[in-house]
């Protein structure tokens, strides 16, 4: 008990803003820790392994401080190595994909240029889709967040490809009557319930319920959705609460790249910032 006086007479010695800011940084890095293994292999490990580490720690200071167990401290510190090899080996997956992201976000690599390859999978899915008359609802995430609709889809967090966005909407998935949601180069959830717009028509067309939902979550947002018949194959582009039909490939490249040129700033905010891992009910579910 006299050694952990000791201890807190000798912090408090220190002066207070050093003090919080040693505190700060550390709480940062344990938070970003625990925020990054959350719903992964590694999350109950990491506990566990802090739990050990700062009940050893607390326990050697007080014992040693009051006998002189030189070679026990020098044991203890041992320990900490192996418990460091045995950490690296057991967050292997972790540590991989956390430098996948770190590599992902490098200055080398311009977001236009991720933004530009997106809009041209987009493209390729659309046209691939409205060949074949499947019915897709595409929302692309501009400025405003789409956060509360996110949140009613099932979370896939996945780059965008055509391949995924013809997958999801194959009329054999159970996700292909909802829309899905990209933000910069990922898709981040499928089967996305939208607002409907009020009932009505286009050049003299009656709208369906994916047309309405593409007016309505556009005439509360910036976002730009893009909209393929099931019954015509027709594209449709809305943004600004108004839907426009009969979109072809050129139009739609040109309006597409417009529009991501616009979201690259945004979307390099967002690409340097550690997202959660998915949530893996959300990822249960879809199977």
């Amino acid at each position: 008990m006299e050694t952990l006086i000791d201890y807190f007479r000798r912090v408090g010695g220190y002066d207070w803003w050093v003090v919080a800011i040693e505190l700060f940084l550390i709480g940062l890095v344990v938070y970003w820790a625990v925020d990054f293994l959350e719903g992964t292999r590694g999350e109950k490990l990491f506990h566990g392994v802090i739990l050990i580490l700062i009940a050893g720690f607390l326990i050697l200071k007080l014992v040693v401080g009051r006998f002189a167990f030189e070679r026990l401290q020098y044991l203890y510190n041992g320990f900490l190595v192996a418990v460091l090899i045995i950490a690296v080996a057991a967050f292997q997956p972790e540590i991989r994909g956390a430098l996948i992201r770190i590599g992902r976000t490098s200055f080398l690599t311009h977001p236009s240029h991720l933004l530009s390859r997106t809009a041209e999978e987009i493209i390729t899915a659309v046209t691939e889709l409205a060949a074949t008359k499947t019915g897709a609802i595409i929302v692309i995430e501009k400025k405003v967040a789409l956060g509360e609709f996110i949140e009613t889809g099932i979370e896939i967090d996945a780059r965008v490809t055509a391949e995924l966005l013809k997958t999801i909407f194959y009329s054999g998935t159970p996700l292909h009557d909802m829309a899905v949601i990209i933000r910069g180069d990922r898709a981040l959830a499928a089967g996305v319930q939208l607002p409907l717009a009020e009932a009505g028509s286009v050049d003299g067309v009656e709208l369906g319920s994916r047309h309405r939902a593409a007016i309505g979550i556009t005439t509360g947002s910036d976002a730009i959705c893009l909209v393929v018949s099931e019954e015509t194959g027709i594209i449709s582009l809305a943004q600004n609460g108004l839907l426009t039909r009969k979109i072809g490939e050129s139009e739609l490249r040109k309006l597409l790249i417009s529009a991501m040129d616009e979201m690259a700033p945004v979307a390099e905010r967002f690409w340097r910032l550690p997202r959660r891992n998915n949530n893996r009910k959300k990822q249960e579910d879809i199977v």
